[in-house]
């Protein structure tokens, strides 16, 4: 239900963000596997959500990654920590958490314009992101 509630908070921000986070992603270029695989190994990247809080996602070289959810964002995942595995299937990022999303696996296409990423779900879902350096 919590995860339900997230995504349902997800989408709504997304929805009234989609014209501007298109304008955007259309400036932006697509990164492609091997792009992907550089840009994310080792590397931080801050989920933007519709409450205006960023989530850091670690994604470590090995196909691992670690989340953090702030405290007013736990009430809807259901746990301040997961883990999960990621991996690079064709020219999208594919992942799957061990709590959050149910578990489900899910891939994204990604748009980059400096450090900030677009990146759209497989099924439909959009926003953005940016990478630590």
């Amino acid at each position: 239900m919590r995860l339900r509630v997230l995504g349902f908070l997800v989408g709504a921000g997304v929805l009234a963000l989609v014209n501007l986070v298109a304008e955007a992603s259309a400036m932006a270029s697509p990164l492609s596997g091997k792009e992907l695989r550089r840009a994310l190994a080792g590397k931080t990247i801050y989920l933007s959500t519709p409450l205006g809080i960023s989530v850091p996602i670690r994604y470590r070289a090995n196909g691992t990654m670690v989340g953090r959810a702030k405290a007013v964002l736990v009430r809807y995942v259901g746990s301040p920590r997961d883990r999960g595995v990621w991996w690079i299937s064709g020219n999208r990022l594919c992942q799957r958490w061990g709590k959050w999303l149910d578990g489900r696996a899910y891939c994204y296409s990604f748009r980059k314009k400096g450090r900030t990423v677009y990146w759209r779900r497989n099924d439909g879902r959009t926003g953005t992101a940016v990478i630590a350096q």
